[in-house]
């Protein structure tokens, strides 16, 4: 079990991750939720805190206190993203964020779509350094993918089983998603709502995925993939019918792809390259081949062409 939780992966995987997540945390801030800094206006008695936010003990908002969050968290992810400090920064970005996510949902709804993402900031701190492009193996950044794997999963398997004991089989039978249609629906989920009895067959169909979830950790690395594929052509599904984002669950499912592959600036660097090589460029595709193999004749000395008639050399 040791060896499976902490299994090695390359140090540009961990980079990638680590950049992708803290660029995330930033984007979230000014994008996803920018609405948590309007909690800072909000009479102090209806702030109902978290049990994590009772146990601790955090204090009430204020104006002050939110902007003071937000900008020190929005400067720490950036600086995060870049792979320096990676325990300093991580630590930080990681106490900062829960404190903004406690803030958020203690008002009267909790979104589970951010366990994973919680997860990935608490054991990133752990993975050390990671350079992108490193293909050197890495035991502790094994570990925190995989811990943020497995909470990936917990979300979908405990999602399931939270409708089941809440909802019973009349989840399964009920009008959970026509509801949800009426609410939020697009003009795709009018369209699917026509069809007789589909709203129930994708009731049944979304449990069974979310308790068969965890099958993705006994799958082949493709076979793997691609069930990682299906999670994420799920949730377009359900962007585009009743459009309800799990952009965080979404970033912490990365923890399952091979980022290590995906180089944006090497790219964009090899896309400059090609453009401003000129004709002349000896290393561009207009040099002229160089002769190999048996039949080649041996260059001239000096760069010169041999006269006629005569053999090459002294």
């Amino acid at each position: 079990m040791s060896r499976w939780l902490t299994e090695a992966v390359p140090r540009g995987r961990v980079a990638a991750f680590r950049t992708l997540i803290y660029l995330f945390v930033a984007a979230d801030l000014v994008v996803f939720t920018p609405w948590v800094r309007t909690r800072a206006s909000v009479p102090g008695e209806l702030y109902q805190p978290l049990l994590v936010g009772r146990i601790l003990p955090l204090p009430t908002p204020t104006p002050a206190m939110v902007a003071v969050i937000f900008w020190a968290l929005l400067l720490l992810a950036l600086l995060a993203a870049t792979g320096r400090a990676p325990r300093l920064l991580g630590w930080s970005v990681c106490a900062l964020y829960l404190e903004w996510m406690i803030i958020a949902m203690s008002y009267g709804k909790v979104d589970h779509d951010r366990f994973g993402l919680l997860v990935a900031l608490a054991v990133l701190p752990t993975a050390g350094r990671a350079r992108h492009g490193d293909t050197t193996r890495t035991e502790a950044g094994g570990w925190a993918l995989r811990v943020t794997q497995i909470a990936v999963i917990c979300t979908y398997f405990l999602a399931a089983w939270a409708k089941l004991r809440f909802g019973g089989l009349d989840w399964l039978t009920g009008s959970v998603l026509a509801r949800a249609i009426i609410r939020r629906g697009t003009d795709l989920a009018d369209l699917i709502a026509q069809v007789p009895h589909l709203l129930i067959v994708a009731q049944f169909g979304i449990v069974a995925f979310e308790l068969f979830s965890p099958v993705v950790f006994l799958l082949p690395a493709r076979w793997r993939l691609a069930m990682v594929g299906f999670f994420y052509s799920f949730h377009v599904a359900t962007i585009a019918t009743i459009t309800i984002s799990f952009a965080p669950h979404l970033a912490a499912m990365t923890s399952f792809l091979p980022l290590e592959r995906v180089r944006p600036l090497v790219w964009a660097r090899r896309l400059v390259g090609r453009g401003t090589a000129g004709p002349q460029d000896p290393a561009g595709p207009s040099a002229d081949p160089v002769p190999v193999g048996r039949d080649a004749e041996p260059a001239p000395l000096g760069g010169q062409p041999p006269a006629v008639g005569r053999p090459v050399g002294p």
